[in-house]
């Protein structure tokens, strides 16, 4: 197909998808002459995935370069290639690991804690890692540290819905579709937990308070 029809089937402008070209995040055609280029459907594929990247998991151009590299790695395990799609999309919310205060102290001891009590394969370096004790120590600077009481039971939650998150994902069988679906369920599935978590808070909080649901 001509960049034209590209442009048509998946909606973005054309001079966007040059832009991709340039960046080196989409493939360049296949000259049929000086001035012409040949697109197909791996160059559509690709496209919709960069496009995916963008706009549901918002990471940069540079960063949806090293999760294209990732992918056109055969070497790299998927594992390793998951974990790079999902570790761009960890949002920053400050640095635990960076503070020596009393409530970084803690915090960092009790996600050490949780994550050898649970047996899990993640390293102190992870992202997530840092956001979690970060989220702890700035509940106990605000006068909620007992918050972390929780935290097993969340954990126990979590656990759950990383197993069904990944049983979605395992249904791909080409490294894009693994990528795109990792993308996809962890930015929309986070947006869809969020929402259960309200609606399921005002349901507990009519039953333990025994207060009637608002109009």
């Amino acid at each position: 197909m001509r960049i034209g029809e590209l442009s048509r089937r998946t909606g973005v402008p054309v001079p966007t998808i040059k832009y991709y070209v340039r960046e080196g995040l989409l493939p360049a055609g296949e000259l049929s002459s000086p001035n012409q280029a040949s697109y197909d459907e791996g160059h559509e594929r690709r496209l919709r995935l960069v496009r995916a990247l963008l706009e549901v998991g918002g990471l940069s151009v540079a960063a949806i370069g090293d999760v294209l590299t990732a992918i056109d790695d055969k070497e790299q395990p998927v594992h390793k290639l998951l974990g790079t799609a999902a570790r761009r999309m960890v949002p920053e919310y400050g640095d635990a690991a960076g503070q020596d205060d009393a409530e970084a102290v803690l915090a960092r001891e009790k996600v050490a804690r949780l994550i050898e009590a649970r047996g899990w394969h993640v390293g102190p370096g992870n992202k997530a890692v840092g956001a979690l004790e970060a989220a702890l120590a700035s509940l106990a600077r605000v006068g909620h540290g007992s918050f972390a009481e929780l935290l097993d039971d969340y954990a126990e939650a979590a656990e759950q819905v990383a197993r069904v998150d990944l049983e979605y994902t395992a249904r791909r069988v080409d490294r894009e579709g693994l990528v795109e679906a990792v993308v996809v369920g962890t930015v929309v599935g986070d947006a869809m937990f969020a929402a259960l978590r309200r609606m399921a808070q005002v349901d507990a909080s009519s039953r333990i308070f025994a207060q009637e649901l608002p109009e």
